[in-house]
């Protein structure tokens, strides 16, 4: 049984960090390609960052380039995603995702199959 478990979200003032990691079983991590998404309240969920089973390859959307990243330990089997200077555009439930093979397409969400139940980020101005 796959599971996908997100940790380390909150509330955080604008300017501020936060690292949220999942931590995924059930299938063998280290073959899979692993990525973050997120939905605003009223939005529908978009892509934030990917990175391939190896680590060799990442993609990042436009609005947290250089302000986020992505990381995995596979001995871990756990995904990472550090985001610093934060902003309340933000704020949204942040949500793992594993992909369904070892063949890597970035930000494409129908790549993914299996999901976790996601980890509140709340921006303060």
């Amino acid at each position: 049984q796959v599971q996908l478990v997100e940790s380390g979200g909150g509330l955080v003032q604008a300017g501020g960090s936060l690292r949220l990691s999942c931590a995924a079983s059930g299938r063998p991590f280290s073959i899979t390609n692993m990525g973050w998404f997120r939905q605003a309240p009223g939005k529908e969920r978009e892509f934030v960052a990917a990175i391939s089973w190896s680590g060799r390859n990442t993609d990042y959307a436009d609005s947290v380039k250089g302000r986020f990243t992505i990381s995995r330990d596979n001995a871990k089997n756990t995904v990472y995603l550090q985001m610093n200077t934060l902003k309340p555009e933000d704020t949204a439930v942040y949500y793992c995702a594993q992909s369904r093979t070892s063949s890597y397409y970035g930000g494409v969400e129908s790549a993914y199959a299996y999901w976790g139940q996601g980890t509140q980020v709340t921006v303060s101005s």
